[in-house]
């Protein structure tokens, strides 16, 4: 009998900064699909987003100890390394020469990135090289997705991830956490410390580098 095939989430954002509703999301997905690893790939910069707040190795190190102490979690830093604006895309291209053609890849998304999928450069490619995991993420609805995406949903859709190493959409739970990266730079602008919504060590690292502070407040 064979074995089964490395299975591998990925979960991609700018993480400016990364708080403990991406950490839940990776957690929900590990408890749905057993991944062998789930990687986290902050952008070099969001195409959609344009320019983060935060430089890129700050991102980088506050990812790396928010997830520090989470067996099967790691950080990819490639579309850091490759600069430039990032296509998801073109980061599975990668992933899937490098893992070769049997590696179950499954991209996790929100509900919100559903939503906005068929705005993705070369959407459609996305789900020859990996499958689509989604959850609910900020009470965003899952319900009359834009024509497009519902159709892949349609096509696609299933009720289990396979072990193929691509081609479905699946749809899986969470606990829903409520914040988003959005109102936490603000309240850190206005001096806040909201350790309650930052993975450990996050708010520590973000004082001592003086991040989130008012133009020419940083260093």
């Amino acid at each position: 009998m064979s074995a089964r095939p490395i299975r591998i989430g990925l979960l991609g954002g700018t993480f400016d900064p990364i708080h403990i509703g991406h950490v839940a999301l990776a957690r929900a997905a590990q408890a749905a699909y057993g991944f062998d690893e789930i990687r986290f790939l902050p952008t070099a910069i969001s195409w959609q987003k344009g320019e983060t707040s935060t430089a890129a190795h700050h991102r980088l190190e506050m990812v790396r100890r928010a997830i520090a102490h989470h067996r099967g979690f790691m950080l990819d830093d490639r579309e850091v390394r490759r600069g430039g604006n990032t296509y998801t895309v073109d980061t599975l291209g990668e992933l899937r020469g490098e893992l070769g053609q049997d590696a179950v890849l499954v991209l996790l998304l929100g509900s919100d990135q559903l939503r906005n999928l068929a705005t993705w450069r070369r959407y459609r490619e996305l789900l020859a090289l990996a499958h689509i995991a989604v959850t609910r993420r900020e009470q965003i609805s899952l319900a009359r997705l834009p024509e497009p995406v519902e159709q892949l949903v349609a096509e696609h859709g299933r009720d289990t991830l396979p072990n193929s190493p691509n081609g479905a959409i699946v749809f899986f739970g969470m606990p829903f956490v409520p914040v988003s990266a959005t109102r936490l730079r603000e309240q850190l602008l206005d001096g806040e410390r909201p350790r309650a919504v930052l993975p450990e060590g996050t708010l520590d690292y973000i004082e001592h580098h003086q991040l989130y502070r008012p133009a020419g407040g940083q260093r």
